[in-house]
């Protein structure tokens, strides 16, 4: 059993992977959620695609004046404590923060990344939860997940569902 990782989710601004505009990540210590962050990020390209916004609600006037990805992943470095890495659909979230260290010249994490979707694909029988969808396991586990798509949020649940499947 996993009992000490890092939950984390960014919402995109437009079809780029590196245009993360959100990133929420909540720190698992022991089992027991033991601290958060999140912060607003300017994205890169700096333009909002309508599709992006009506997932997440963000546009630019949220994040004009956010400091750049780079900025707060290098004030996360410490914090992250090269703990292992968990998100919900890993390959999407990883993606994006691979993407974006990219761009900036920062080195990506080298700890794992671990999914909580491909976790629930090996648990949760087919047909016993109407999808593998964060907010379908959150209802199906009974975790609140208040504003799906809010990167704070989704982390959040993204946490209590790794506490559960891995």
């Amino acid at each position: 059993m996993m009992d000490s990782f890092i939950a984390i989710d960014v919402e995109t601004a437009n079809g780029n992977r590196s245009s993360i505009c959100a990133i929420g990540a909540v720190k698992v210590r022991g089992g027991m959620v033991s601290d958060s962050r999140y912060a607003l990020v300017r994205p890169e390209p700096d333009w909002y695609a309508r599709a992006c916004t009506r997932v997440h609600g963000l546009c630019d006037n949220d994040t004009w004046d956010a400091p750049s990805f780079g900025t707060v992943w290098k004030q996360w470095q410490p914090w992250l404590e090269g703990l292992p890495l968990v998100a919900h659909n890993a390959p999407f979230d990883a993606g994006c923060i691979r993407e974006a260290c990219r761009v900036y010249g920062i080195e990506p994490p080298e700890e794992p990344f671990l999914c909580t979707l491909q976790a629930a694909r090996r648990n949760v029988p087919k047909g016993m939860c109407a999808s593998r969808s964060l907010d379908s396991l959150c209802e199906f586990f009974g975790i609140p997940l208040e504003n799906h798509h809010n990167a704070m949020d989704d982390a959040m649940a993204c946490a209590k569902l790794a506490i559960i499947l891995l």
